[in-house]
């Protein structure tokens, strides 16, 4: 008989942990590259998430401001925006705690105030983050003691947009009405295109006068030397026409000059400052051809962050939209132990002090690197070439800054013969301090060694005539420059204002200069005429103080804002009334349209001149303006090389086959071939106003002499 067993099956009750989930911390920027960065730095207690730039503003529609409720701007949630807004609602409502790191100037406050407006954050929490290097230091460190939202910050930013909208919003539908559709004018840009307005007519109006000039080569010894006239008989002396000229030489006797004077000095040449926003605009320009626009664009890469391999990635400099000159005290210290484990001691001025303009904003820095030991050859694998050129040029101009000056040993020597007097000058570096990283010296010129009473030679005398030359146009350098030192705009502005005159055809760039348009100047006649204040650079300089004093609490917005507008509605009223309509009349092309006959004309549009059929609407035929260069396409072979232009009217050269033939070139080729890679030979501008001939492959080092 089977035994049968009972199996007890034994219960046993395991308590189930209840999956608890730890909120984490919600941190807005407005970058997703920036939020990459820094939730690295902040590690799994933190979300960091993009608003991608402001999620409110005014309408675009109209003109979005209640006049009659204290100028209250109207906002609105930004158009596509929603389902982002959405989505940091629902990341705040689960977060522990939300964190606006916002960029560490008036629009970035704004943003961090907007973004509390939409997520219902308490406006006096202090959940308010700011530094101003992305580095791991700086980004915890601004995390230990966040601050409420600066609202005199966000009021200067709203002043400022308030003002502008006002400005445009009510000046350029006069101009749609009385001049052609899509125009317009601004507070800044306005007083730009005066500027290079007012330079054209200087130019158009300068009269050359002649002038003359002897440099002459002497020797003493076995050494030569250039020397120049200076003036006859103990006084400077102008030489005006040929004639002037022969009289001076008519009373050189011989080649035996007697050396009169000589004074020897020794000359201390400061370091340049750190970058602020438009030096570095300009010197970006100057120095490796950058445009306004590429600057800034690099520059924000460089800010938010470049993955530096195994080191992972890395804001490389501080914020880039600065007016100030001030350095941290801990990275004035780390420069200084750098610069003197690299160069040595003396070659250091720790602890400098610089002093600020009076409306820098000096909660901020000049533009640095954010480690000093991250040298350009140190990390140039990992960045591109832009990228490069323009880290270097702020690292060197940073160290430099923090450098010693440079000594130089000068030497005048006053050289004369029966009452000509010749001058010649010489200097020498006698210690290179901040030369050795950041040389804008001349080469050494030192003059052989003389003593007064000595005797040198004349050794050839070289009379030369000259013209007066009229003021330079503008580039994009000297403008920032002239805005910058009158005080109109602030560093922000600078790269939008120079995109908006050039796209709106009032000005074109012609040899990297900025020349106005016959549009150009019909616009600015009649803003000059009918609201002279928009236009007047010290009225302009004056209101941008008014909106300073808002940020430092000493002004109410609102009020800046109603002592401009109530005299600048009736000039607004004025305008209407008396502003007379202006044909832009059409210039006949020369030729018909090859498809229905009638004439061509030149027409003005957005983007400049161009072909239109006459018989328009009818016949909606249009070509380009297009110049031929002379120059077989290189690729082809069949069409001819034109001049075309970008929408931002940069100039560049394509075949004039094209879609069939796909040619283009950002350099003018000039119909020969490389003779050492058999490809096409191109002319590049070099510095100074020459051109060279190089070859098109950028492999080929093949050149030929500049020609001035």
């Amino acid at each position: 008989m089977a035994t049968a067993t009972k199996t007890t099956k034994t219960k046993t009750t395991t308590k189930r942990k209840k999956k608890t989930t730890t909120k984490k911390n919600l941190v807005i920027v407005e970058s997703p590259a920036k939020a990459k960065t820094i939730e690295k730095y902040l590690g799994r207690n933190y979300r960091v998430v993009a608003s991608v730039g402001h999620i409110r503003d005014l309408k675009k529609s109209s003109m979005s401001i209640d006049f009659d409720n204290n100028y209250e701007p109207q906002y609105i949630n930004i158009r596509g925006k929603g389902p982002l807004i959405n989505d940091l609602k629902k990341e705040a409502k689960k977060a522990k705690n939300v964190f606006l790191a916002s960029d560490p100037d008036r629009e970035g406050e704004a943003i961090s105030w907007h973004l509390a407006h939409i997520l219902d954050l308490d406006p006096k929490a202090k959940n308010r983050v700011v530094f101003n290097e992305i580095t791991k230091d700086a980004v915890k460190n601004a995390f230990v003691d966040p601050r409420e939202i600066d609202m005199n910050l966000v009021d200067a930013q709203q002043a400022r947009r308030v003002l502008d909208r006002i400005v445009g919003y009510s000046i350029s539908p006069i101009l749609w009405k009385k001049v052609k559709k899509g125009l317009s004018a601004g507070r800044v840009q306005s007083v730009a295109l005066k500027l290079i307005i007012d330079r054209e007519n200087e130019i158009k109006a300068f009269k050359p006068e002649e002038y003359w000039t002897i440099d002459g080569t002497f020797k003493k010894g076995t050494r030569k030397f250039n020397a120049s006239f200076y003036g006859l008989d103990g006084k400077k002396h102008k030489l005006q026409t040929n004639d002037d000229v022969k009289e001076v030489l008519a009373r050189i006797k011989g080649d035996d000059f007697n050396v009169d004077k000589v004074e020897k000095k020794e000359r201390r040449r400061n370091a340049p400052l750190p970058y602020t926003t438009s030096s570095l605009q300009q010197d970006a320009a100057n120095k490796i051809n950058f445009r306004t626009r590429k600057t800034m664009m690099v520059a924000q890469q460089l800010y938010e962050g470049i993955s530096l391999g195994k080191s992972g990635t890395q804001g490389l400099i501080t914020y880039m939209r600065t007016d100030s000159t001030r350095i941290s005290p801990v990275a004035q210290n780390d420069a200084a132990n750098f610069i003197t484990e690299r160069f040595g001691e003396k070659y250091s001025k720790h602890g400098s002090r610089v002093k600020n303009s009076a409306s820098a904003q000096d909660a901020h820095e000049a533009i640095r690197p954010s480690n000093v030991q991250q040298t350009p050859e140190s990390i140039a694998k990992y960045l591109d070439k832009d990228q490069l050129k323009l880290y270097t040029l702020i690292w060197n101009r940073f160290v430099a800054s923090q450098m010693t000056a440079a000594v130089f040993d000068t030497m005048k020597v006053t050289l004369s013969q029966n009452g000509v007097i010749f001058t010649a000058n010489g200097s020498q570096v006698k210690f290179d301090g901040y030369l050795a990283v950041y040389n804008d010296s001349d080469k050494n010129k030192m003059l052989p060694d003389m003593k007064e009473g000595d005797t040198v030679k004349k050794v050839t005398t070289q009379p030369e005539q000259h013209f007066t030359q009229p003021p330079a146009r503008y580039s994009e350098a000297t403008l920032i420059k002239t805005l910058e030192e009158n005080g109109v705009g602030r560093p922000s502005t600078y790269a939008p204002t120079l995109e908006t005159i050039q796209k709106r055809y009032y000005v074109t760039l012609s040899a990297k200069r900025f020349e106005p348009t016959e549009l150009g100047e019909i616009v600015n006649s009649l803003i000059v005429e009918f609201f002279p204040d928009i236009v007047d650079v010290a009225f302009t300089a004056e209101m941008e103080t008014k909106l300073d004093e808002v940020e430092l609490g000493k002004e109410q917005w609102q009020k800046v804002i109603d002592r401009f507008y109530k005299p600048f509605e009736k000039e607004l009223e004025k305008a209407e009334s008396e502003m007379e309509k202006i044909q832009i009349k059409d210039e006949p092309a020369g030729f018909d349209c090859d498809v229905c006959g009638s004439p061509m004309v030149i027409k003005l549009g957005r983007y400049g001149k161009f072909y239109a059929c006459s018989n328009f609407p009818e016949c909606h035929n249009t070509k380009a303006i297009t110049k031929e260069i002379g120059v077989t396409c290189p690729l082809c072979h069949k069409g001819q090389v034109i001049e075309r232009k970008t929408k931002r009217n940069r100039i560049f050269y394509g075949c004039d086959r094209y879609p069939e033939c796909e040619f283009t070139s950002w350099d003018k080729p000039v119909g020969r071939d490389c003779p050492k890679s058999g490809d096409f030979l191109v002319e590049k501008k070099v510095r100074g106003g020459g051109k060279q001939v190089i070859c098109s492959n950028e492999k080929c080092d093949y050149k030929e002499e500049v020609v001035k």
